[in-house]
């Protein structure tokens, strides 16, 4: 049986990053087969890890696609599996998963709607979610305010925030609502600070009254994919997301065959939600 590092497995199986379980096994929390494991430890396939009461049995390594499914996230979720404030959370209505645990790609603010990427292995969750990998994330954002040419030329050579530097690296003006003052735009960011399309906005002095992300990478929201919904990606998509990152899957034609798919499922939200198509471009 092939063997790796505890913490390479660990990260593999959906428990955290390798350095959050490198971090877990030094605090002494983490058990390998009723033994308090260590940095130097490898597993197989079969080996029992303990941690916080929860079991892990250690799975076989193989080149397949992890499960990734995307969920159409409302305003007024948060984004943690659990909330202090007993608000709900993106986690509350997901599939059931046999083996590890559903880990977030990222995260929305909890007055932002829209793509949430979840995945099961946590090696393609952090690389996705580093700043290295330069992934692009598009937003439907309705902005409150007049946007002049200055104000587009400013968001996209570049404006300064607390934290450095921001820019988006294009806008499109996708339209008016009516005769109010509300306009929408989509808008290409290749990274994901904290906040960083309101900031962008509120630093030429304009307020975002609505907030949607609409693709994260090659994923795109669908219009036909409804508010609480989630779909799982099909192996050929996982495998495209996971080249942007540098990993590599292959896909089982038996195991494809034999798989049994995660059933899409939509609560009721009573939330009326902006459109995702574009519309035409602005100069930058």
């Amino acid at each position: 049986m092939t063997k790796e590092r505890i913490q390479k497995a660990l990260a593999r199986q959906g428990l955290g990053s390798r350095r959050q379980i490198e971090r877990l096994i030094e605090l002494g929390e983490i058990k390998l087969n009723d033994k308090i494991a260590q940095l130097g430890d490898h597993v197989q396939a079969g080996d029992v890890v303990l941690h916080g009461g929860r079991k892990i049995i250690i799975r076989e390594i193989t080149n397949h696609p992890p499960k990734v499914i995307m969920y159409h996230k409302p305003e007024g979720e948060v984004c943690t599996t659990s909330d202090p404030e007993g608000r709900p959370t993106i986690f509350d209505h997901l599939p059931p998963i046999r083996y590890g645990r559903w880990i977030a790609v990222g995260r929305l603010d909890l007055n932002t709607s829209g793509l949430i990427l979840l995945t099961d292995n946590g090696e393609l969750a952090n690389k996705l979610m580093h700043p290295s990998s330069i992934i692009e994330r598009e937003y439907a954002v309705r902005v409150l305010g007049t946007v002049t040419e200055d104000i587009l030329k400013k968001i996209t050579h570049g404006v300064e925030l607390e934290d450095g530097p921001a820019r988006f690296e294009e806008v499109v003006d996708s339209g008016s609502e009516g005769m109010g003052a509300n306009h929408w735009y989509h808008v290409v960011l290749m990274e994901g600070r904290n906040r960083e399309v309101r900031r962008i906005w509120e630093a030429v002095d304009l307020k975002v009254s609505r907030l949607m992300r609409v693709r994260y990478g090659p994923i795109i929201l669908n219009k036909s994919q409804r508010v609480g919904q989630f779909r799982e990606l099909p192996d050929k998509k996982v495998i495209e997301l996971a080249a942007l990152v540098g990993l590599h899957y292959e896909i089982d034609e038996q195991a494809v065959t034999e798989k049994q798919p995660i059933k899409s499922h939509r609560k009721i939200v009573n939330k009326k939600q902006g459109s995702y198509q574009r519309g035409k471009t602005r100069d930058r």
